[in-house]
């Protein structure tokens, strides 16, 4: 097979579960992000690398590149994690595969002439305006689905179902302000148990499990963001792989991938 560049829009865990899966299968794989990514699972996204270095998911390096040093990490074997928020390198490389990965809920600037094969995650795009091809990022029957005429469910905001509890799993900023924790990723915690703060005031867990998301200390939030995510099922690997939704999202990408690659004798 060819070598075909891809890069992906995002390296928070959804977008480097489908990471890990395309370069499994192969595939050169370039990310981006913000410079201050608000990743909540960053045990198993490559975006932590904007903060450390590297990083590792699942086996795979993931090293903060670039414009100049991608290509070296890439011929390393290694994932370049670019800060980028506008995908610049896009122009720069000329990929063949350009993945919008953010989850934003709303196309933030992927357009279908961006490369010969375009795909997006999730609400906000349309097949075959936007991109070649839609991939449902809604969990539940069609979760995974590859559209390429139409666009992905709405977003409910409602947080996926584990043991029952969907919107209790949540740690959200009870005003804006700096956040720093007090407990780790995979730590196990109690119901009403301090997990960290924002502006001095406390955060508490709604119930018992493990901590599987935690944004980084020292980030400035607004109130009601997302920083934190505590799993009933309080099982403790669950916080270093990759998860069921993140390797359908993946399947459905390189399901996608290979089709229009084929179509237009890209591979």
């Amino acid at each position: 097979m060819k070598k075909v560049l891809t890069v992906i829009r995002g390296a928070g865990d959804l977008a480097s579960g489908v990471a890990h899966r395309l370069y499994k299968a192969g595939f050169q794989v370039i990310m981006t992000d913000l410079a201050q990514p608000t990743v909540i699972r960053r045990k198993v996204a490559f975006a932590e690398a904007i903060y450390e270095g590297t990083t590792q998911v699942e086996g795979i390096t993931g090293r903060l590149s670039t414009f100049e040093t991608c290509q070296k990490v890439l011929t390393q074997g290694e994932i370049p994690v670019l800060v980028d928020p506008l995908a610049e390198i896009i122009n720069y490389l000329k990929p063949q595969v350009v993945i919008d990965a953010i989850l934003a809920k709303k196309n933030i600037g992927t357009n279908i002439n961006l490369a010969p094969v375009v795909i997006a995650l999730g609400p906000g795009f349309t097949a075959p305006e936007d991109a070649h091809a839609v991939i449902e990022t809604q969990r539940g029957h069609f979760l995974g689905k590859v559209i390429y005429k139409g666009s992905a469910l709405p977003n409910t905001g409602v947080p996926g179902e584990i043991k029952g509890k969907t919107e209790e799993r949540v740690l959200r900023a009870p005003c804006s302000g700096v956040f720093e924790s007090c407990v780790e990723i995979g730590d196990l915690v109690k119901k009403d148990q301090v997990v960290g703060e924002v502006a001095k005031m406390p955060v508490s867990s709604s119930l018992d499990g493990v901590v599987r998301g935690l944004l980084k200390s020292g980030l400035e939030v607004n109130q009601g963001l997302k920083i934190g995510d505590v799993d009933p099922r309080g099982e403790k690997t669950h916080c270093f792989t990759i998860s069921d939704k993140a390797r359908a999202l993946g399947g459905a990408v390189l399901e996608a991938m290979l089709n229009l690659l084929n179509q237009k004798e890209l591979i």
